[in-house]
């Protein structure tokens, strides 16, 4: 039998399940705006380390549950995790973010890709998955996470962050069936990937599809919908007796919003871009919601941060099935006592939304 959470609002908000409260975490919650994290990766010596090192990937993800009351854990680990384990070489150069060694530069290189043993080539992250469920002793629920076939394929092909996605565009355009190869070994890969994750203690997980919205529809629908739709049809639907919920991102993905909801996803992730009052009606009572304030929104004092949250809560409205969320990752010159207003707020202000 599964053992009970104390605290499962995340769980039962993203099962569209009565809560008390809006549950709320925040994307990035575990990173460089805490002096804490910077203090540690100061030690460290390098962002790999951090992640690969299982100690040290645990202590990232709970200090934020430390400081603040969210509702969620979610483990510190990187996109980008799968490809360096198939054999790319993830670096990551000061200011200027992570590029691959080997990025894919032909068919061939495609072709050569394997699956890689999630318990053995990414087992410090199923390691860090334990030990923060055992920290955590049941109190929250842990989420899992990984990149979209899509977005991984782009830094693989790219070799780093891109603003024009030149290279994954013309492979797009001029061999399909080649892109399609390599999508169809990342789905499977991530499917392996988060299975582990999920076996190792995760409580939900989430794919980030960070430049699914570079794709035009009939593109998006191809090369980023369809790949994360396999993935979720590969997931363990329960561990434990437990149903585990799915979350999509797609960055600037607020015009697909229907046809994500039918992907099979418990809950959509939503930009700030996306209205969440329109996005629940167009997508009724199919899928939970999560989002959107902006996260620019606490570089701002804290009555700004009250009414900010106020209209996220009073947008979606009352009744179960939301969760609250920035509608990106949060920045690293926020101050850490703005999160702390953020969280209460949205803890005190959303009481009457529940009852």
């Amino acid at each position: 039998m599964a053992t009970k959470l104390k605290n499962a609002r995340l769980l039962h908000a993203l099962l569209k399940k009565p809560v008390d409260r809006t549950p709320v975490w925040i994307m990035r919650q575990a990173g460089r705006y805490l002096p804490e994290y910077r203090e540690l990766r100061k030690k460290a010596g390098s962002f790999l380390k951090l992640c690969k090192t299982p100690e040290l990937a645990c202590e990232v993800t709970l200090q934020p549950i430390n400081r603040f009351d969210l509702d969620a854990a979610i483990i510190f680990s990187d996109i980008l995790t799968i490809p360096d384990a198939m054999g790319l070489n993830l670096k990551f150069a000061d200011g200027e973010g992570p590029y691959f060694e080997n990025p894919i530069k032909t068919t061939d290189d495609i072709r050569k890709l394997s699956v890689p043993d999630p318990t053995e080539e990414l087992g410090y992250v199923m390691q860090a998955i334990s030990l923060v469920t055992s920290e955590l002793d049941n109190s929250i629920p842990v989420i899992g996470f990984a990149g979209s076939p899509w977005t991984i394929a782009t830094y693989m092909v790219e070799g780093s962050s891109s603003k024009v996605f030149l290279k994954i565009k013309k492979l797009l355009h001029e061999d399909p069936l080649a892109l399609d190869l390599l999508l169809e070994t990342l789905s499977k890969s991530i499917t392996s990937y988060l299975n582990a994750q999920i076996a190792a203690g995760a409580n939900a997980v989430m794919l980030f599809d960070t430049w699914g919205g570079i794709l035009d529809t009939e593109e998006y629908k191809h090369f980023s919908l369809e790949p994360m739709y396999k993935i979720l049809q590969g997931l363990k639907q329960n561990n434990n007796n437990a149903e585990i919920p799915t979350i999509i991102f797609t960055k600037k993905g607020g015009k697909w919003l229907e046809i994500i909801a039918e992907s099979g996803c418990s809950a959509i992730s939503i930009d700030w871009e996306t209205d969440i009052e329109k996005a629940r009606k167009r997508v009724g009572a199919q899928v939970a919601l999560q989002g959107n304030l902006d996260p620019s929104v606490l570089k701002e004092n804290d009555e700004v941060i009250k009414n900010a949250v106020e209209k996220v809560l009073r947008g979606y409205g009352k009744g179960p099935g939301h969760i609250f969320n920035l509608g990106h990752g949060i920045g690293q010159e926020i101050d850490p006592e703005r999160v702390s207003t953020l969280v209460e707020s949205v803890h005190r202000l959303s009481v009457k939304y529940h009852n």
